[in-house]
């Protein structure tokens, strides 16, 4: 099956948010997929797919910095915006050297989670990267 499109990757352990982040993107006209844990998603992580990843940083078992720590160490330059609800400038640091294009701060506003999406895909379409 052709790829469609960036697909956007949402990573958080809580299932309102992961319904509602997958809900307004697909209303946006846009690919989501869900997961409720950091380990599903990168055991499934196609690095070829392009896309973005939305990524919650507190989380049981694997956080979200270690998944950001693992999904670089794998090569990936998968564009990734941290959504927390955890907001201190020494983990905005931490994920900012890790690579992550923006922080933003649960609850977020949908148009700026939107307008987040957005620009980091053409960032990513920007530079080629997958």
């Amino acid at each position: 099956m052709k790829n469609a499109g960036p697909m956007i990757f949402i990573v958080d352990d809580d299932d309102d948010v992961r319904d509602g982040f997958t809900r307004l993107i697909r209303s946006a006209g846009m690919q989501a997929r869900a997961y409720a844990s950091a380990e599903q998603f990168l055991l499934e992580l196609d690095l070829s797919r392009a896309g973005c990843l939305l990524l919650d940083l507190t989380m049981p078992s694997m956080t979200g910095q270690h998944a950001l720590t693992r999904l670089r160490q794998m090569g990936s330059q998968l564009p990734v915006i941290v959504v927390s609800a955890r907001d201190d400038e020494m983990m905005r640091a931490v994920v900012r050297d890790l690579g992550a294009k923006m922080f933003l701060r649960k609850p977020v506003d949908d148009q700026a989670l939107l307008d987040a999406i957005q620009w980091a895909a053409a960032s990513m379409e920007a530079t080629g990267s997958a």
